[in-house]
């Protein structure tokens, strides 16, 4: 995506630097919008979308409506940042301790759930460092060849049958996700869902600059992206649902008129039992805070007995 006015987070506010990345993040999206693509009523069944004595839904014919899913432990078992960077340390395009160090710091915002604004701008700024320099085109074919490897036998079942009860009742499905926008738009085509909110990296000349478009996605900005999005394509957000394992996207969750907790964490549990929203959960036999770890825990034994590592397993036993 070309340059579109960077500004350094000292100069802007965080509410500015969430908008600007939802509405790069909405922009975005409506350009690779597969929406015309798309086959209908073809992928599993979507019977798991209607349970429990509840009203039909998702309204069939409503155009007006339309389904915006998490991804990371929503649709799919881990965070996609780290299946992606184990493809591309498979691919050399980085070092044994820039992984060691890429690694211990995603494990340690997973296991810590504490956003540090000072850590979590050295994650990015490691993230972005990786793509520096690389052809966005480069990175799109290397994401289709992760996808496979790391990704596909991960999509939970039942999350995925309920993105298809949103596609058969002739609704477009967004994935909103941290995760860069190009890698959330490989498993969006992927799974046949109409396109995908995501991290939008600067590029110039069709090359990541090593700078990001406002800030990551996560939070304030995934509920900027998705009122943006809707506002551009006619969509009322009281018709439409929404769905994520996480209390960071409440923002999000309290948009639509129809919010869903998938696996939810603690915090989400409890907000969405307050607030009487629907709650699925297809972990079995798992603790919601153990959710993730497995995908960090990944990364961390490619790295070599670091001590991201050692912390995962003993947090696993």
């Amino acid at each position: 995506m070309a340059a579109l006015g960077w500004l350094t987070p000292r100069r802007r506010s965080a509410t500015a630097r969430s908008v600007l990345a939802g509405e790069a993040a909405a922009e975005a999206a409506r350009k690779s919008s597969l929406a015309a693509e798309q086959p209908a009523g073809a992928g599993p069944g979507t019977q798991s979308a209607v349970r429990d004595g509840e009203p039909e839904f998702p309204v069939v014919g409503d155009d007006r409506a339309a389904a915006f899913f998490d991804l990371d432990n929503t649709v799919m078992q881990g965070a996609a940042i780290f299946h992606f960077g184990r493809g591309l340390y498979k691919r050399k395009f980085f070092e044994r301790r820039e992984l060691t160090r890429f690694a211990w710091q995603q494990a340690w915002f997973r296991l810590a759930g504490v956003e540090d604004p000072e850590h979590m701008q050295d994650a990015r700024d490691s993230a972005l460092s990786i793509v520096k320099g690389h052809r966005v085109s480069e990175l799109m074919s290397i994401g289709e060849e992760i996808y496979d490897e790391y990704m596909a036998d991960r999509i939970w079942p039942g999350t995925r049958a309920l993105a298809q009860a949103h596609l058969d009742a002739g609704q477009k499905v967004w994935l909103v996700t941290a995760a860069p926008v190009e890698t959330a738009t490989i498993i969006a085509r992927r799974l046949g869902l109409t396109g995908a909110l995501g991290t939008v990296a600067e590029s110039v000349d069709g090359v990541y600059t090593g700078r990001l478009v406002g800030e990551p996605l996560h939070g304030p900005a995934k509920a900027e992206a998705v009122r943006a999005l809707a506002a551009a394509e006619g969509l009322d957000l009281a018709r439409c649902a929404a769905y994520s394992d996480s209390h960071n996207d409440i923002p999000m969750l309290s948009l639509v008129g129809h919010p869903y907790a998938i696996n939810p964490d603690t915090k989400l549990r409890r907000h969405a039992r307050a607030l009487d929203w629907r709650l699925r959960d297809y972990r079995t036999g798992r603790k919601a805070a153990k959710v993730g770890i497995p995908a960090a825990a990944g990364v961390g034994a490619l790295a070599g007995g670091t001590a991201a590592a050692v912390a995962l397993r003993r947090r696993r036993h």
